[in-house]
C-alpha cells in the first residue's frame, strides 16, 4: 500500500514522486486533516486556504 504524502509547498495529497500541481520534490507524511476542493471559484475554504485548483489537500503539514 501506499503511502498519501503532502506537497511541502501547495499542500495537495498525492502519491508518486513529483507533486503534480507544483512539480516539487519535496513533501511530509505528517499532516494533519484534508480537505477536499471541487469548486475552488467559489469555496470560502479554497479562497482562505490560497487553492486555485480542485483536488485534495492537507490542513496542516508538519
Amino acid at each position: 500500500m501506499v503511502k498519501e504524502k503532502a506537497c511541502s509547498t501547495c499542500k495537495i495529497l498525492y502519491e508518486g514522486q513529483r507533486c503534480p500541481i507544483c512539480n516539487e520534490t519535496t513533501f511530509t507524511e505528517s499532516f494533519k486533516g484534508r480537505v477536499r476542493v471541487f469548486n475552488p471559484e467559489e469555496s470560502e475554504v479554497a479562497k482562505e486556504m490560497k487553492i486555485t485548483l480542485k483536488g485534495e489537500y492537507a490542513i496542516k503539514t508538519k
